[in-house]
């Protein structure tokens, strides 16, 4: 059982950033491919980047690709989202999850094993 906390949201103007955090609890966290996905109003959730077990590989929506950077630190079992150059586009309720995949491309909810309760960013213009 992974339970997940997510924090770092907030409120930013359009071209700013921001660093979303995910806590982790669980002693297997390391084993875990970690992802994010954001939901906005009215829309379904979609895919926004993973990062395998080991951080040496990534996976992003080309929405984010060359904006948004993924990383862990397995010691600290937490994920981290940094995010830059903010759209208003961005704006979502921004969601962590765990899956057990290790092979393939995690890109879909269905994927995923646990989530987070969410993070709201809110980016205005």
């Amino acid at each position: 059982q992974v339970q997940l906390v997510e924090s770092g949201g907030g409120l930013v103007q359009a071209g700013g950033s921001l660093r979303l955090s995910c806590a982790a609890s669980g002693r297997t966290f390391s084993s875990y491919t970690m992802g994010w996905f954001r939901q906005a109003p009215g829309k379904e959730r979609e895919f926004v980047a993973y990062i395998r077990w080991s951080g040496g590989n990534t996976y992003y929506a080309d929405s984010v690709k060359g904006r948004f950077t993924i990383s862990r630190d397995n010691a600290k079992n937490t994920v981290y989202l940094e995010m830059n150059k903010l759209k208003p586009e961005d704006t979502a309720v921004y969601y962590c999850a765990a899956t057990r995949l290790r092979i393939g491309t995690p890109t879909l909810r269905q994927h995923y094993d646990y989530w987070g309760q969410g993070t709201q960013v809110t980016v205005s213009s």
